[in-house]
């Protein structure tokens, strides 16, 4: 809550130039797989154009990420605000609701859309043992940088060997690489 209230002045600004830039919705709202398979919206602000994920099949040759995993470094569905915002990471910043309404944590695996999950083997399945969260060793490690395996295990080193000391330094390494937009696409 304190997060929401001193981050406040920065998500008026965001809102009001994706507003500016391009009809449609301020937030963009998508179904994600939580703790134990749960079902919940997850919240962003938009960064891409409104029809982005009917233009999403078009694209699939385009990928360049292993696994079920869909990411295109220049993807033509993202707006102008949103390569910003995204390279920066506050296009996120909206799952503090998320957080507070108990579907996600700070720190735990980013939470993966249902259709990525059907598509998962089952040591990968694992990976939904704990909560998600805005960040992990992910986040940390490479984002974008990461192929889809590796990423998985860096999902079950967290799972296995989570502590609150792992947290506190998965926070404190988080924010140089949003404030230096390491590996964001």
């Amino acid at each position: 809550t304190l997060a929401l209230v001193a981050l406040g002045p920065l998500l008026a600004a965001v809102a009001l130039l994706i507003k500016l830039e391009s009809p449609g919705p301020i937030f963009f709202k998508q179904a994600r797989v939580g703790l134990l398979g749960a079902h919940f919206n997850l919240l962003k602000f938009r960064s891409m154009v409104v029809d982005a994920d009917a233009m999403k099949d078009q694209l699939l040759a385009n990928n360049e990420q292993t696994g079920p995993v869909f990411k295109m470094k220049h993807d033509p569905r993202v707006t102008r605000i949103g390569r910003f915002i995204r390279k920066f990471s506050i296009d996120e910043l909206p799952q503090l609701v998320n957080i507070l309404r108990g579907d996600m944590t700070i720190v735990g695996p980013r939470p993966a859309v249902p259709r990525e999950v059907a598509q998962y083997k089952l040591w990968q399945r694992r990976r939904l043992s704990v909560r998600p969260g805005l960040t992990c060793y992910w986040q940390v490690g490479g984002r974008n940088e990461i192929g889809f395996e590796e990423w998985m295990q860096l999902d079950l080193r967290y799972v296995d060997n989570w502590s609150l000391f792992e947290d506190a330094k998965l926070i404190l390494q988080t924010v140089p690489v949003v404030l230096l937009g390491r590996g964001a696409s």
